[in-house]
This record gives structure tokens, C-alpha cells and sequence, in this order.
């Protein structure tokens, strides 16, 4: 056990009290009447929540566990439907991922995750953070679990001056110095939940943090400095078209991504290349691409990670003969159902506004 009013004794404390009430969770409570984790359940929030809003994950969580109850389920399921479950969460190489490593531990493991960080990171998608969230909360492991809530708590406990990334490593240790033998994976929630409801990254409410007492940033007053990051490079500017063709019904022409590169996997409105000029040629996969008659509807811009995307949106009604035949007509009562990217999503809404609804066109993002 930690030591009475230690860091780690007063979060565990303050986890048992103020702990946030999530799907996957196990609470204190809960484990007090004998339940355990789930590592299929702690395995898929933990993939969702990357790049995402606990808000957001909430109800993609509990669909994807209505669809597929077990790992073994979710390894047997059709790629599109996953695809399509997925479809508004963004970052897509998770859902091919998760996939991918549900049918492992199905195939080679008899559908039980391995209990192990070293176990868990030979699975696909499962990195070093992930690895060790799983550990500690599912299987009780002693493992130091650093997201971003946890950098932010630990940066200004210890007033870390190193720029992140380079400060992880040194965070790292930190992290598990304070870990417990006893419970690690409520302390690793604790820190998290701390995270995400003090200590956040403008106008944390330090005067309710459980562990002021120890936070140099806090005696120092200068919390929001921490973590130190250095200063962000400007995105780079990509361009492209994207072509939304409709029927005599309304449907619209769709197809599928390869399933290699940004996007992959996903479905799409044909469209140029994306460069860095703006100069590729129209290349819509039409036969009679000159015969028919392109209505400008604007641009759309969309902010991946790493770029930011500039599309030029057009629109035509055109004869099903005139499509090349890689593709299909999805009416458009159905078209949210479809296994769209949000940057699709905008492109159609662009052309033929009133085809989703506005929260299918935010992109989210993780506390």
C-alpha cells in the first residue's frame, strides 16, 4: 500500500470518491462486490479514446459492444461493417487495427489478450501507452501509463522543463515511481480522471486538487506553463477535387479507398490526387468526364494531423452508364450509414447540403 499522504495515496483516495462514471469502467464499488475489468472492454475504449473525446467514444463504445459482444465476435465480423461502425471517429488505421487485432487474439490466443505489456504491444495498434493501460487496469499490473492527461499532471507535479517529447522518457519514470504495487489501474484512472477534470490544460482548479500540497507547479503559480512544448510548425496546404455525382434519384456515386495510405479502407466520392500545388488535372473516373456538365459548389477545408486539406467540391447529375462500374449508387437516406470520413461527409454536404446532420461533420478530439 502507498504511504499515508503520499501523491499516490491521496489520488487513490480521491479516485474513490470522485471517480468518473464510464461504460467500460470498473469502479471501486464495483470491484468492492467482486467484478473485474474486461480487457476486450478496456482494449477497445483505450483504441477509441486516441485522438478523441470520452464524450465522443461513449456511444461508439457501446455499439461496438452491442455488434460484437466478445473479441471473438469482433474478429468475425465483416471488414465494412466495422468500417461503417466506425465511420465519424476519425484516424482510421485504428479501425483497421483493431481489426487486425482482434482476429489475432482470436486466432492466436484463443480469444484471452495477453496479460503482459510486452504481450499486449506484439498485437496490432497496441502501443506503449496502450500496452500499459491495459496491463494495469485490466490484468493489475504494475505499469506506468503516460497519456495526455497524465503528462499534464506529472509535468507540473515535478515542473518538468524538458519540451515534450523529449521530456516522455524522464515522465515515464516518474509515472512509475508513484505507480502501487496495490491497485495500479485505479491509480493509473485517478490520474487520468485528474487529468481531464482539474488539472486541465487552461484554468486548472487547483484549489480542489487532491495532491496541491506536493505540485511544485502549483506552489510556483505558474501551472499552465506545464507540460513545456515547443513551438508548433505550421501544417502544410494540400489540394485536391472531389466530385459528387448524383442520379435521376438523388443517389450518390461512392466507392472504396484501397485499403493502404490515409483514409484507407474507407469510402469516398472519386476525386484528384491531394498535392501540395494545387495543380492536378480533373480526373473524375467517368467516361463522358467532358460531356458532363460540373456545377463549382465552393471548397471545404479539413485539418488532418499532419496536413491540412483544401478540396475544391463539385456536383452534376449524371447517367449511371457514364460511371466507370468500381463503385455504387447509395440513396441518400442512407448515406450516413456508409462508412464516410468526416472530410467525405463535408464534401458531400457541400454539394448537397441537409445529407447529415451537424454533428457528423465535427471533427473530435481528445481532452
Amino acid at each position: 500500500m502507498p504511504q499515508a499522504g503520499s501523491p499516490t495515496a491521496l489520488l487513490l483516495d480521491w479516485y474513490d470518491r470522485s471517480h468518473r462514471v464510464l461504460p467500460w469502467r470498473i469502479t471501486p464499488a464495483m470491484a468492492a462486490d467482486g467484478l473485474r475489468p474486461d480487457p476486450y472492454h478496456i482494449w477497445l475504449s483505450e483504441v477509441m479514446l486516441q485522438q478523441t473525446t470520452v464524450q465522443a467514444v461513449k456511444a461508439y463504445f457501446e455499439k461496438f459492444r452491442a455488434l460484437w459482444p466478445t473479441v471473438t465476435d469482433l474478429a468475425a465480423a465483416d471488414t465494412e461493417d466495422v468500417m461503417k461502425a466506425w465511420a465519424g471517429l476519425g484516424y482510421y488505421a485504428r479501425a483497421r487495427n483493431l481489426k487486425a487485432c482482434a482476429e489475432q487474439v482470436a486466432s492466436r490466443h484463443g480469444g484471452r489478450f495477453p496479460d503482459t505489456e510486452e504481450g499486449l504491444k506484439a498485437l496490432p495498434g497496441i502501443g506503449d501507452y496502450t500496452a500499459a493501460a491495459i496491463a494495469a487496469i485490466a490484468f493489475g499490473r504494475q505499469s506506468a501509463v503516460l497519456d495526455g492527461n497524465v503528462e499534464r499532471v506529472i509535468s507540473r507535479l515535478y515542473r518538468v522543463e524538458t519540451p515534450v517529447p523529449a521530456a516522455r522518457p524522464d515522465m515515464r519514470r516518474l509515472v512509475a515511481a508513484m505507480t502501487p504495487a496495490g491497485r495500479p489501474g485505479d491509480f493509473a484512472q485517478a490520474m487520468m480522471d485528474l487529468g481531464a477534470t482539474l488539472c486541465t490544460p487552461r484554468r486548472p482548479v487547483c484549489a480542489l486538487c487532491p495532491i496541491n500540497a506536493d505540485c511544485r507547479a502549483f506552489k510556483a503559480g505558474d501551472p499552465e506553463r506545464f507540460p513545456v512544448k515547443l513551438a508548433k510548425k505550421a501544417k502544410p496546404v494540400r489540394y485536391g477535387t472531389a466530385y459528387v455525382a448524383t442520379d435521376a434519384t438523388g443517389a450518390v456515386y461512392l466507392s472504396k479507398r484501397g485499403d493502404k495510405g490515409l483514409l484507407g479502407g474507407m469510402t469516398e466520392v472519386p476525386g484528384t490526387d491531394w498535392t501540395t500545388d494545387g495543380t492536378a488535372a480533373p480526373a473524375p473516373p467517368f467516361a463522358a468526364a467532358r460531356e458532363i456538365a460540373w456545377r463549382d459548389c465552393g471548397s471545404i477545408v479539413h485539418v488532418f494531423t499532419h496536413f491540412e486539406l483544401r478540396l475544391g467540391v463539385l456536383k452534376a447529375e449524371v447517367e449511371r452508364a457514364a460511371i466507370a462500374a468500381n463503385g455504387w449508387w447509395e440513396p441518400r437516406a442512407s448515406l450516413a450509414e456508409q462508412a464516410l470520413p468526416t472530410v467525405m461527409k463535408k464534401a458531400i454536404e457541400k454539394a448537397l447540403p441537409g445529407s447529415f446532420k451537424p454533428k457528423d461533420l465535427k471533427k473530435e478530439k481528445r481532452p
